[in-house]
């Protein structure tokens, strides 16, 4: 059952036989399967999250945010994600407020021990005995914990390139987690820079109330209108599959193509995404240069540009590489046996960023981390 702590309130215990770093769709899907391979013992569990409420990196959506697969494939283990919400009509496309009711339910439905705000500051090693306990330290306290799994995602660290000048430019720079709405730029001259779903989304709507360009690497591949995540995640199935047996696996299509949700498709049909612009060649303080040398004046810049791993509370383990990932066995570090890492993309298991995607590498964690707990004598009780 979730636990909300009120401010200042310590954690109630000091160890855990498990503890998993995050609260979102990766977290809840390594509880789910960690409450089944440990039922038939009396192993604790707890699930630690730095948001004051359910739902994860959904949380930091825009209003309008929509997902690109049905109900159907949106779902995590065990229960799938209802097509009718929070009394609005059913959509063959969830919003995110959707979401974030449904995460909430489904903590709730299988009373998943999850305590929250708690921000996880650090994992350090107790000592040289590779048996001994992790310390994982927080803002209320630290907790002993003989395996701990990571699964806090990428949305606490959104990426923006480095580009000449940023620093300089005086009109607004956000990242799309920090956008909600297109009311803020009406009339401006608007760079919306990313060429992926979340770039189109976002230019979709803004450009209906602004000047807006779409700043992009490559054109822009659009999906044929009756494909989306349902066609995406098989091809990107069939083609794991494919690699994993070493035959040849053709790519029809890429995660990376753009969904044509309704209004994706809308804006398009309206010319309003035609707009398409070259990477900025620099800032200056009222605008952008363009690679041609040619100045453009700018009012705002929405940064579609991704995320990285939030893996900043494991640097006291040494275990995080220069490419900001961490080598694993599966899910399971390579260099502290300890730890696994859930839902950060490929590298911790295929689609495992995704909802419909993530529960394979939870199953798989939770089943290893089962075996590790029954292997390694628990420290307390011998």
């Amino acid at each position: 059952m979730p636990h909300p702590l009120a401010p200042d309130e310590p954690l109630p215990f000091d160890t855990r036989d498990v503890v998993v770093v995050g609260g979102g769709q990766a977290a809840l899907a390594v509880g789910y399967h960690l409450a089944r391979e440990l039922r038939q013992s009396d192993a604790t569990v707890a699930l630690l999250d730095r948001q004051p409420g359910p739902g994860g990196a959904w949380r930091d959506g825009w209003d309008s945010l929509r997902l690109f697969s049905p109900a159907e494939w949106s779902s995590l283990p065990g229960y799938l994600l209802p097509r009718h919400l929070a009394g609005r009509e059913p959509t063959e496309y969830p919003h995110r407020d959707d979401v974030l009711d449904y995460l909430a339910t489904y903590e709730s439905r299988y009373e998943l021990p999850v305590w929250r705000p708690v921000c996880v500051t650090g994992v350090r090693r107790t000592g040289n005995d590779p048996a001994a306990p992790l310390r994982v330290e927080t803002d209320r306290g630290a907790v002993s914990a003989r395996a701990v799994v990571a699964a806090t995602g990428t949305a606490a660290r959104p990426f923006v390139p480095e580009v000449p000048g940023r620093g300089a430019f005086g009109g607004v720079q956000i990242h799309s987690s920090a956008y909600r709405s297109p009311e803020p730029f009406a009339g401006q001259r608007v760079l919306v820079v990313g060429g992926g779903n979340s770039g189109a989304q976002v230019l979709a709507e803004v450009s209906a109330v602004a000047d807006a360009s779409w700043v992009v690497e490559r054109e822009p591949r659009f999906l044929p209108e009756d494909v989306d995540g349902r066609v995406l995640f098989d091809a990107a199935t069939a083609r794991y599959h494919a690699l994993q047996n070493g035959e040849a696996a053709a790519r029809p299509y890429s995660l990376g193509d753009v969904v044509q949700v309704p209004p994706v498709r809308a804006a398009r049909l309206a010319g309003r995404l035609d707009d398409l612009r070259p990477p900025v060649a620099r800032f200056t303080a009222t605008g952008v240069v363009w690679p041609d040398g040619s100045e453009e004046a700018a009012d705002a810049v929405i940064w579609c540009t991704g995320f990285r791993p939030a893996l900043g509370f494991l640097d006291g383990l040494g275990v995080v590489g220069e490419d900001g990932r961490v080598a694993v066995e599966g899910t399971r570090s390579v260099a502290e046996p300890r730890l696994w890492l859930v839902g950060y993309g490929a590298w911790t298991g295929f689609a495992s960023a995704t909802l419909v995607g993530v529960g394979r590498s939870a199953r798989a964690t939770a089943r290893e981390v089962a075996a590790a707990l029954a292997e390694t004598p628990d420290p307390v009780s011998s």
